[in-house]
């Protein structure tokens, strides 16, 4: 049996169609509200001031995760690697050497 699954955003401030949830945090509290494009207009609007003056906060940032092709090419330059001998991690960074190798045998 097939199921479609149909998410529609509203708008919390004025109950139109919202195009995007937009987060916030203010004094530590995390918060999202979804919102229309002009409404998410006015937000930003509203703080601009406020962010021209402000700095970014600290802690680390967000990693993106890797796409499949990548993991799939590194995988591919350590097959490589390993069947000419050259030693590689099972993880990790690839050495430039070996991937300027790799790039040159291709």
């Amino acid at each position: 049996m097939a199921q479609q699954v149909i998410k529609r955003l509203i708008d919390d401030l004025d109950g139109t169609e919202a195009e995007k949830t937009v987060p916030f945090s203010i004094d530590g509290v995390a918060y999202e509200i979804d919102l229309s494009a002009d409404n998410a207009k006015k937000l930003l609007a509203g703080l601009s001031p406020f962010i021209e003056h402000a700095r970014r906060a600290g802690g680390p940032k967000r990693r993106q995760a890797r796409a499949a092709s990548s993991r799939e090419r590194g995988a591919d330059i350590r097959a490589w690697a390993k069947a000419r001998g050259i030693q590689v991690n099972e993880r990790g960074r690839i050495p430039a050497t070996v991937v300027e190798e790799y790039e040159r045998a291709k």
